[in-house]
């Protein structure tokens, strides 16, 4: 098991939970990373034993991350306790948020495959990526950070006030579905559904389907913007007419500078960048499923 060595004692607590049920199922090895360094140590000694990441969504693409580059992955089993504050991968594929409930899928789950989104400079995407007015946001709230969490709401509040509309290009599977002759809000690019601790911005991702799904908003009028955030809040933006929704292989966006914010971690400013699906990348106990 792969945990954070800065957990609170309130996440400790809960990881506890967890590992009482894993550990009548199994012997179990904890191990604390801080850094990059410490995570392929421990990878390195894992042998061929399943990986168990007790984290949120930035912790397991950092172990995702690490077998990818160590060329690992497709032999790996990783297991999920989500113990982040968004969760928004357990969240898209079932996995129950209470650490005991998520451990018993982790011993008796159905071991499936997954796919992940892999971009041009072999950089990897668990869940999702997007750019555009989300990203600015999360890029606004750098000048914040002073604030803690509150510099978020203090980004997201700038970057709604006064919304970046961008001129891409927008190429899904080579075909465009955007052109610099319209500008747009947001395009995102899922592997799972949802992002922000549970807004589904791709409602119709699969994680193991070998696609990835795109949404565009091209929501800029003040009304269509307020229709395309109220029907984001429950999941039917994908219903408004300003937003294309539609699944590929490989996505391309390119033109006017913009930030991306992958799996929540952010990174820019890019001029283009292309991201594909890769099939059953890798395998994780997921809850049975009853169909």
């Amino acid at each position: 098991m792969i945990t954070n060595s800065g957990a609170g004692s309130n996440e400790a607590e809960r990881l506890e939970e967890a590992l009482h049920v894993l550990r009548a199922h199994a012997d179990v090895e904890v191990a604390e990373t801080q850094d990059q360094g410490e995570l392929d140590g421990v990878l390195h000694r894992r042998g061929g034993r399943r990986v168990v990441v007790a984290g949120g969504d930035g912790s397991l693409h950092a172990v995702v991350a690490a077998l990818h580059r160590r060329h690992e992955l497709a032999d790996a089993v990783v297991g999920l306790l989500p113990l982040g504050t968004g969760n928004d991968f357990a969240r898209g594929v079932g996995i129950p948020l209470d650490p005991a409930e998520a451990a018993e899928v982790v011993v008796s789950g159905e071991v499936m495959p997954v796919d992940l989104i892999v971009d041009c400079v072999g950089e990897i995407v668990v869940n999702n990526v997007h750019v555009g007015v989300g990203a600015q946001a999360s890029h606004n709230a750098k000048s914040w950070k002073w604030l803690g969490r509150a510099g978020y709401v203090v980004g997201a509040f700038t970057a709604a006030v006064r919304p970046p509309f961008y001129r891409f290009r927008v190429e899904v599977d080579g075909e465009v579905v955007a052109d610099l002759d319209r500008h747009l809000v947001q395009v995102a690019i899922g592997n799972g559904s949802t992002i922000g601790g549970g807004t589904e911005i791709t409602p119709h991702a699969v994680t193991g389907d070998g696609k990835l799904d795109v949404m565009v908003s091209f929501a800029v009028g003040p009304l269509s913007r307020f229709g395309y955030a109220a029907l984001l809040r429950v999941g039917r933006h994908v219903e408004h007419e300003d937003v294309l929704y539609v699944r590929g292989s490989t996505v391309s966006v390119a033109g006017e500078q913009f930030y991306c914010s992958a799996d929540g971690e952010l990174y820019g400013p890019e001029r283009k960048r292309t991201w594909h699906v890769e099939p059953a990348a890798f395998r994780m106990p997921l809850p049975v499923r009853n169909d």
